[in-house]
Formats: structure tokens, sequence, C-alpha cells
């Protein structure tokens, strides 16, 4: 399975682009949201990659957020929702309204997006409403107190278990110049994250 690419960035429409990796094109779909944050083009780009294999096909989707992808893979978990309506529902909404929408059981506002009727809406309310109780949302008048690059970076952690406040304070101590693109920042903060468990672990014995 391919995780994430990066390359160079050969060719990019609002649903697809073609990203040179090691000599190899590889076209991957993307959502409207992921298409206005890309470089220019030629320009190198990274995405991370959630690989769809069918009997006929396989297909990569692309995004440049964990937490995007994450919501992604959970939209594809719901029934009736496949990954190309999915890929509509995150280009017809963005996150921070979606994930709220998603919560409260707002379907007036989850039928707005082009391609979602009533019933798959109730659909995706039923079966994602808890799943997206973990994936946070900022607090509307809320300053940012993080980058998007460290929200994102924070959401894969928690993800993978890692306790939130442990999560925050690696990610403090991680901030650095060379440390500025999802991969080496998550890097550097599961180091951190290491350290302090094997320090816990000398301090029980």
């Amino acid at each position: 399975m391919i995780g994430s690419l990066r390359g160079k960035l050969i060719e990019k429409r609002p649903n697809q682009v073609l990203l040179e990796v090691g000599g190899v094109g590889y076209l991957v779909q993307i959502p409207l949201s992921t298409f206005t944050s890309l470089g220019p083009l030629h320009a190198e780009s990274s995405l991370i990659i959630h690989t769809h294999v069918r009997e006929d096909a396989l297909t990569l989707y692309g995004f440049l957020s964990a937490r995007e992808k994450y919501c992604f893979e959970l939209l594809i978990s719901a029934s009736g929702v496949g990954p190309s309506l999915a890929l509509k529902i995150l280009s017809g909404m963005g996150l921070d309204d979606l994930i709220p929408a998603i919560r409260k059981g707002d379907l007036a506002q989850l039928v707005k997006i082009p391609g979602v009727g009533r019933k798959t809406a109730e659909r995706i309310v039923v079966e994602l409403r808890d799943k997206l109780a973990a994936v946070d949302v900022p607090e509307a008048g809320k300053p940012a107190t993080k980058s998007q690059l460290e929200s994102d970076v924070s959401s894969a952690l928690i993800n993978l278990g890692y306790d939130e406040k442990e999560v925050e304070s690696a990610i403090v101590k991680s901030r650095r110049p060379e440390n500025n693109d999802f991969e080496t920042l998550l890097r550097a903060s599961l180091q951190i994250l290491g350290g302090a468990n094997m320090q816990k672990a000398a301090r029980a014995k």
C-alpha cells in the first residue's frame, strides 16, 4: 500500500493531480480543498495517500493533512458512501463546518452538498457521529494556538494512542525551522514521545 508520495507536480486539476516520483507519474484523486492549497506546477509537493483497491482498479486518493484523510476514510466507511462521493463531500464543505454538522445531525446543512441526499445524510450522521467525537474542531472565536501543520500532526499522534497533553508538549519541543513539513515534525515528535515513555518506564522500575 502507498501511504504517502513526494515528488514534482506535473499536472493539477480541481479533482486530480499527476505527481512524478522517481520518474514514475502517479495519478492521484484529490478534494478541492487540497487543490487550492497545492503549490505551483513543477514544484515539489507531498500528499498523504489512501490506496483504494477493488477487483478491477487501484485508485490513489491524496490529501495535504492527516486530519482530512482520516475524515475521508470515516466517510467511506459509512453505508452508501464511496470514495467519489466522499471527495465531493470534502470538496463541498470544509472540515470545520462538516464535522460539527455531522455531530449535531444538521441534515439541512449536509444535503446542501452536491450528491448528498437526505437518506445518505441520515446514514452519515447515524454511523459517524460518535466516531467524529475524537476529531478536533476549533471553537468559534477562539484564537488558534498552533499551526495547521501542528494540528495535523497532533491529530495523527492522538489517533495512534498517545496522550493529548504529552503530544502537545512534544510538538512544542519540536518547533524548529527544519521541522516544517508533516513527516519531519511527526518524526521529531515521535522521538520525543519515545524518550519520555522510556524515562517513565525507567522510573517505574
